[in-house]
């Protein structure tokens, strides 16, 4: 008897602010950069591509191609697509405080 299986798909999974942040947090924190565009992607999907292309003022094709594996999109476009999905960039220094005297 075969078994069959449902693809699996990510985008499923991010129904709300806080399954989505911590995808994403944990995605920029990975060494390779096409980790990250793939968990945006993931997200833009699960709010909707059309919306968030429309949004960015990127059609729907581009939007997808800056998103995919070994695109570079420009600093603007991952920033805009952060913005229409509702979230933005913080840092976070890695250095100890420094003690004062």
């Amino acid at each position: 008897m075969k078994s069959t299986f449902a693809p699996f798909d990510v985008a499923d999974y991010l129904v709300n602010d806080e399954a989505i942040t911590g995808y994403l947090a944990l995605a920029a924190e990975d060494p390779d950069p096409d980790f990250f565009l793939s968990a945006l992607s993931d997200v833009a999907r699960a709010r909707g591509m059309a919306e968030i292309a429309k949004q960015t003022g990127l059609g729907r094709e581009s939007l997808y191609k800056a998103l995919r594996k070994g695109a570079h999109p420009r600093f603007e476009t991952i920033k805009a697509v952060l913005e229409a999905l509702g979230f933005k960039l913080s840092f976070v220094s890695t250095q100890p405080p420094e003690a004062s005297a």
